[in-house]
């Protein structure tokens, strides 16, 4: 896994692993908070490296999601793997979390000032 700071101060970009599975899920999941607690409440997460995730794995954007939301941050996620876009679909977290294709785009979204929440 990858953090790489964007221009916005609190935002980072996450590059995720091949494998998002249950026996990664604790390192993952404090990596992950200790960027939120850090003060990095808006973060995108590419998944375009990711071949399989589990439901563990999932759990880990879940928090994620509700850890940003406290601090009125927001997640949003990168070019899943058609695999991983599947599960997203299937377990409906398409509705709760914002999907976009373009890398460019996904930065700009999470580091533009004029998101509302």
């Amino acid at each position: 896994m990858k953090f790489s700071p964007l221009p916005h101060s609190n935002a980072c970009l996450v590059t995720l692993p091949k494998q998002v599975v249950m026996s990664q899920t604790p390192t993952l999941r404090a990596a992950i908070i200790r960027q939120l607690e850090s003060g990095t409440n808006r973060l995108v997460v590419d998944l375009h490296e990711v071949e399989y995730i589990d439901s563990s794995g999932l759990s880990i954007l879940i928090s994620a999601m509700k850890i940003a939301d406290k601090s009125a941050g927001e997640i949003v996620l990168l070019s899943p793997t058609n695999g991983v876009r599947a599960l997203i679909e299937l377990t409906q977290l398409h509705q709760v979390f914002t999907i976009f294709e373009n890398k460019h785009s996904a930065i700009e979204h999470v580091c533009s000032p004029a998101v509302s929440h």
